[in-house]
This record gives structure tokens, C-alpha cells and sequence, in this order.
């Protein structure tokens, strides 16, 4: 029985089966709209590990055998299911997640989109003819799914995310034990649920949750598992990462953190600027890897930036996601609060000009306001580490060169934004930036068919496009006389 009747019941799916918390250890999940628990999450045993890990691997042939125009029927299946189901899956991941219902609406529907469209493109998984430098030899690639892989999820976007790793995964025949965030386990479970209503076959798709590490540890080590792909932070991500390397050299693909900058240059449509900024920036309460968060804006325009920025954050609603008229929901967790808390008095503290927000909400749960801090130096903790919550930080600049700089300073690069009506300008930054993503003069840089990923320590592989799909191959070549 769950705190919340609408929020369902949490359980482990392995080897096709449902299973209850029984007498396993639990996690209570937490409202961040209330404080209050509204289910408790199983954790898997050894024995639960072990048993996915193995039905994966007993799934995988049969799986890789069946033709992918078959595959892809059972992904299609799936995203109308989830397409018919999305108030329910929305409602859900607000209560465990926060974010407006609008938001999360939205977030069902483009993970239903992805299958879809991962669906077709592993019906295109080809392979090529190379011409032969030996006369009657026939030199032949082609591509074969790479087998079982350990799936690692977020909590801040719980459906897409997983969506993308478990459709490509699957679209190519490979076979998936994914453990999600034990904070926000029921989006990733009503993923599975369509699945298995599809019609997809025992053990193709597990799901487990339990303490992060032992969890990793188990499965990336288990001699069944071949790949792993993981999505979070940077210092989890090298944990992983060296686990992978020290099981076999097992592959893998790492989206890791960001800390995303924004040049705005003289010559910018200001006003289009501040409008698709805020959108990105306060969507999910700025808990997303790709958020905008640095703002480089040149010395001329500045202030009006500042001001009109601080006063679209001012205006935005804050409260409960279920609430059609919120703008913004909760922080996710009461982490994320005390960081924001943190980030906010160290950048005043050090001559920073709070231009709005910077406090807690009025409500009880994880509530922080729209904020933006500005002429934040650059020795600032938010101008070096990610904030992950509803900040925007601005600093001028004079110069071209000074704004690719600071944009480039950080070790991370995984999303980048600039702001210009020079076609000269938008070559020259899209040239000059580190970012393995970048916005020009707009924010739309995550689609089913575009490539998503990041350099530097935001990690490496994509995941979305031909790119994603390739994460889950393995190249061979056959050389036949």
C-alpha cells in the first residue's frame, strides 16, 4: 500500500516478472512538493542482481536472431502505449520528480517519439561492401549488437533518459539491465510496463534499483554484461568508468555534467536572447545537464539583460508540478536546496549582485526561487562547478576572444549557446567552442535524430541519432575468398 494511491506500486521487473518488496530492504520516495513519502521503492538482493544479469544474457541470442522489422513492431507498440498512458506516467513522475505536469506531459511524449524513431532506424543497421585490392576476394563490414548492457539513469529527466538508452539498446538486439534513480523509480518501470504489454520477451529488459554502488559494482563486473552506459555525474561517471576498464575493458558511453555557457554578443536579438534563455533555464528547475547557466553578455548590453532577464524570473510561478498553472516545480531533492543556498551567499559574499530570487520558497518541500546573480567573479563556486537548480550567473565581456575564453575555461563540454545576427560570428563561435552541442541563437539541441553528448570531462559517446545507435554495435569485418 503506497502513501499516495496515485502514484501505484513500486516493484523490481526481472526475467519478465513483476516483483513486490516481499521482505527486500526499502526506500521511502519522497514528494519534493511536500517532504512527504508517497511509496517505497524495493532494492534488489544479490540474488535479484545476479538473476537479471543472467536473464539478459539468456535473452540476448534469441533477441539479436529476430529481425529487427520485428523488433521495431514491439518498440512501436510500446510508444503508443505510452502515448495512451501519458496522464498517468505525467502525474506519476511529478509526484516523485517535481517538475510542472506540462513539463512532464511532454517528457512521455518525446520518449514515446524516440522509440519511434529508434525503432526505424535499427531496421537500417547496414553494413558495406569495401572493393577488394585482392582479385576474388570480397571484403565485407557489417554490425552486430554488442550484448547485454548495464543501463545507469538520473533522476532529474527519468523517462527520456532511460528511453533513449533502453530503445536504441534494444532496437539494435541488445538485451538491458537498467538501474534507474532510487528517487524516481515509477517512470522507468511504466517504460518497462508498455514494454512488456508490447509484448516484449522475458528478460530482454530488467529493471533493478538498490544502493548505487553495490548495484554498479555487481553488474559491471558480471561476465555477462558487455557494455555500460551512464548518465549523471562526472565524478560517479569516472567510478564507473574505471570499474568498466578493470572488468574487461568493458565499453562504454558516459553523458556526464555540464556547466553550460551563453555568449551574447552586441550584435544580438536581445529581446529573443532573454526569452528562449529563461524558457531553458528554469525548465526543470534548472535540473538539466544542458541548462544554461554562465552568461558571458557583452558590456553594451549587459544591464538590459540583467534586468529584463531578472524580471522574466521574477514573474515566473512557483509551486506544485500538479498544478496547471505552475511554471516551476520543487528542486527535486533537499540537496539540491542547500546547494543553491550555498552558491548563492558565496557569489554575494565575493561581490556578486543578487538581481532576483536567491532564497528558498515560502512553501514546504524542496522549493527554491527563480534566481539570477550578476557580475559574479570568476572565482565564484557557481562559475565553477555546476549549480543544477534555477541559477543564472552573468559577467560581461568587450571582446570575442574574451567571451570564447571563458566560455572554454572549464574542463567540461557537453552544451554551449551564443547569441548573434553575424552569420560571421555564428561561424566563428560554432568553430571556437569546446561543447560536443551547440545552440545557435536557439536552444534546440536535443532531438530523437541528433547526436547527444559530451568532451572534456562531460564524458564521451552520444546517445540520440545514427551516434546513438552506434553505441550499441560492434563493427566486424569479413574478408572472404
Amino acid at each position: 500500500m503506497t502513501a499516495d494511491a496515485r502514484y501505484g506500486a513500486l516493484q523490481l521487473f526481472v526475467d519478465g516478472r513483476w516483483l513486490d518488496a516481499g521482505d527486500r530492504v526499502t526506500e521511502d520516495v519522497i514528494n519534493p512538493a511536500t517532504g512527504e513519502a508517497i511509496g517505497a521503492v524495493p532494492h534488489a538482493g544479490r540474488d535479484d542482481i545476479e538473476a537479471a544479469a543472467q536473464a539478459a544474457e539468456r535473452a540476448f541470442r534469441p533477441w539479436k536472431a529476430l529481425p529487427a522489422y520485428d523488433r521495431a513492431k514491439i518498440l512501436r507498440k510500446a510508444a503508443d502505449l505510452m502515448r495512451e498512458r501519458v496522464e498517468t506516467i505525467a502525474v506519476r513522475m511529478v509526484l516523485e520528480q517535481g517538475k510542472p505536469i506540462l513539463e512532464a506531459r511532454q517528457e512521455v511524449m518525446a520518449a514515446a517519439d524516440i522509440f519511434d524513431w529508434t525503432a526505424d532506424e535499427g531496421r537500417r543497421t547496414y553494413g558495406r561492401i569495401v572493393p577488394s585490392r585482392v582479385p576474388g576476394a570480397r571484403w565485407m563490414v557489417t554490425k552486430e549488437p554488442v550484448g547485454p548492457v548495464a543501463a545507469f539513469t538520473p533522476w532529474n529527466i527519468p523517462v527520456i533518459i532511460p528511453a533513449r538508452k533502453i530503445s536504441a539498446a534494444l532496437a539494435v538486439g541488445c538485451t538491458m539491465v537498467i538501474k534507474p534513480s532510487e528517487e524516481t523509480p515509477a517512470s522507468v518501470l511504466e517504460i518497462a510496463r508498455a514494454l512488456d504489454d508490447a509484448g516484449l520477451p522475458k528478460g530482454v529488459l530488467n529493471v533493478v534499483y538498490g544502493v548505487p554502488a553495490q548495484v554498479s559494482q555487481q553488474l559491471i563486473a558480471h561476465p555477462a554484461i558487455r557494455k555500460i552506459t551512464f548518465t549523471g555525474s562526472t565524478g560517479v561517471g569516472m567510478q564507473l568508468a574505471r570499474l568498466a576498464a578493470e572488468a574487461g575493458v568493458k565499453r562504454a558511453t558516459m553523458e556526464l555534467g555540464g556547466h553550460a555557457p551563453v555568449l551574447v554578443f552586441e550584435d544580438a536579438d536581445l529581446d529573443h536572447a532573454v526569452r528562449s534563455m529563461v524558457a531553458a533555464k528554469y525548465r526543470n528547475a534548472g535540473q538539466v545537464c544542458v541548462s544554461p547557466t554562465r552568461f558571458y553578455v557583452h558590456e553594451s548590453l549587459h544591464d538590459r539583460f540583467v534586468e529584463s532577464f531578472a524580471s522574466a524570473a521574477t514573474a515566473i510561478r512557483v509551486g506544485d508540478g500538479l498544478d496547471p498553472a505552475t511554471g516551476m516545480g520543487p528542486l527535486a531533492n533537499t540537496r539540491r536546496v542547500a546547494a543553491m543556498e550555498r552558491l548563492v551567499a558565496d557569489a554575494v559574499g565575493r561581490g556578486a549582485r543578487l538581481a532576483a530570487g536567491g532564497e528558498r520558497g515560502a512553501n514546504r518541500g524542496s522549493f527554491f526561487q527563480p534566481t539570477v546573480l550578476a557580475d559574479v567573479p570568476v572565482e565564484a563556486q557557481a562559475m565553477n562547478e555546476e549549480p543544477f537548480g534555477p541559477m543564472a550567473i552573468t559577467s560581461r565581456f568587450s571582446s570575442f576572444d574574451e567571451a570564447i575564453g571563458q566560455a572554454n575555461r572549464l574542463p567540461f563540454g557537453l552544451a554551449s549557446y551564443a547569441f548573434t545576427t553575424s552569420s560571421r560570428t555564428a561561424a566563428m563561435v560554432a568553430d571556437a567552442l569546446e561543447a560536443g552541442m551547440v545552440g545557435l541563437n536557439n536552444n534546440f539541441i536535443n532531438m530523437p535524430e541528433t547526436p547527444f553528448g559530451g568532451i572534456k570531462q562531460s564524458g564521451y559517446g552520444s546517445e540520440g541519432g545514427t551516434e546513438g545507435m552506434d553505441a550499441y554495435l560492434t563493427t566486424k569485418f569479413v574478408s572472404q575468398t
